[in-house]
């Protein structure tokens, strides 16, 4: 394995480890967050092998999809993982998780003004 190879796989496995529970990151943020944008093929590739266990059924396509074939046994293993995490589905989409992202620290704090 290259130096590139092992950077990249370190990498993966660093940010892959880093998902909260009850989160999920795509292939593509899991390799941008790692330093290698436009990777997002190689993440599944890094993850498998991690000689440690990660938490892979965090990680998902873009669209928040599970990206195994729906009802195959790995599809339904991992949005049972999901689900017992409080994950969220609708029609086969995760629900993204509301952020902070934007708002004030008071409405955060304090929730919004009173008109």
């Amino acid at each position: 394995m290259s130096e590139v190879e092992k950077s990249f796989d370190e990498s993966v496995w660093q940010v892959v480890s880093d998902i909260n529970v009850g989160r999920v990151m795509s292939y593509g943020d899991v390799a941008r967050v790692a330093g290698f944008p436009r990777r997002a093929r190689m993440v599944a590739r890094a993850m498998g092998r991690s000689p440690e266990a990660l938490p892979w059924h965090r990680v998902v396509k873009s669209d928040l999809t599970i990206a195994f074939q729906k009802d195959s046994e790995p599809y339904l293993k991992q949005e049972k993982l999901l689900l017992n995490e409080g994950v969220k589905f609708v029609k086969g989409k995760i629900v993204p998780v509301a952020t902070d992202k934007g708002r004030e620290l008071d409405e955060v704090l304090w929730g919004p003004e009173d008109s």
